[in-house]
């Protein structure tokens, strides 16, 4: 790809958008999959917990396409962040075809698209630890109870209780879960207003610069109803002053 050393062109910037494009389809398809992954592997770890054959083959194989996607994922924002420094680069560019103001504007929206895909990236992937910290610690204690369970069968009472205190806290995990999801959904939701809503403010800006003259003949107007407000006061009050003078003298 040619540098910004070369003179600016039209195409270079239509060239850079198109990549910007691509880059967000991909990261925006990429993040729905990584977070159904990471939400599913909660109960398919446990579920395979139980097969004591094949878990570990299957663990090994889920941490395997996760860490994949993870890496394509940091690969695809860094590829993002470095064509957003080159659009910067050439909307900084002196003698660009395209006026500063639109550009910038453009720009800017990118930015906000690439901020939104970073952060939700790395919410999702804190998420994602926390769940598998939990998830580690419960089958730890699962294990434990259960060898405890084999070895003796005395504390059958304390097992009991012990197991109970297990399925409360998965209880507990699943309506955090649950809670993750409604989040990220009202998330998705409230992005999608601020961009109708960016949308329409740009809409407004657009007809405002366009038609100035609307803005100075609503001034005009709102000056003469003051004007005329002040005139028919004046009246009125001059009116009353002589009905009173009238009446009392």
């Amino acid at each position: 790809m040619s540098t910004l050393n070369m003179a600016p062109d039209a195409n270079y910037w239509e060239d850079l958008r198109k990549q910007a494009r691509q880059l967000e389809n991909e990261l925006d398809l990429k993040l729905v999959s990584f977070s159904k992954l990471c939400t599913s592997y909660r109960s398919s770890t446990y579920d395979h917990r139980q097969s004591d054959s094949r878990s570990g083959s299957v663990g090994s194989s889920q941490d395997n396409v996760l860490a994949a996607m993870t890496t394509e994922l940091e690969h695809l924002l860094t590829n993002l962040t470095v064509v957003n420094d080159r659009m910067a680069e050439y909307a900084n560019t002196p003698g660009a075809s395209t006026p500063n103001a639109a550009l910038m504007h453009t720009l800017q929206r990118h930015r906000d698209i690439l901020q939104d895909y970073t952060h939700e990236f790395h919410k999702t992937k804190g998420n994602f630890h926390s769940l598998r910290e939990r998830e580690d610690l419960l089958g730890s204690v699962r294990r434990d109870i259960e060898s405890y369970k084999s070895g003796s069968g005395v504390n059958n009472r304390r097992s009991e209780l012990l197991l109970k205190e297990h399925e409360h806290l998965r209880s507990s995990d699943s309506l955090i879960d649950n809670a993750i999801s409604i989040a990220m959904a009202t998330k998705e939701n409230i992005t999608f207003q601020r961009g109708m809503l960016k949308s329409i403010q740009t809409r407004v800006t657009t007809l405002a610069n366009n038609f100035p003259a609307i803005n100075s003949l609503i001034q005009r107007i709102n000056l003469r109803k003051k004007r005329d407000s002040l005139i028919l006061g004046g009246v009125i009050g001059i009116c009353t002053i002589l009905l009173l003078l009238y009446t009392f003298r």
